[in-house]
């Protein structure tokens, strides 16, 4: 998911060098929620990781 994430910034980050700001705009959007459900999952799985032991 931390790659999608990556991908979507790095074409939020082109789109921008080109002036496409609705693209980039959303592509970010997107890139920006995926880290976030990302660090979620990342965290409950510490959590759980952590209960098992």
């Amino acid at each position: 998911m931390l790659y999608w994430a990556v991908i979507f910034l790095i074409i939020a980050i082109i789109a921008a060098i080109f002036g496409f700001g609705g693209i980039a705009a959303t592509s970010a959007g997107i890139a920006k929620i995926l880290f976030i459900i990302f660090i979620i999952l990342f965290l409950i799985s510490l959590v759980f990781g952590f209960v098992r032991r």
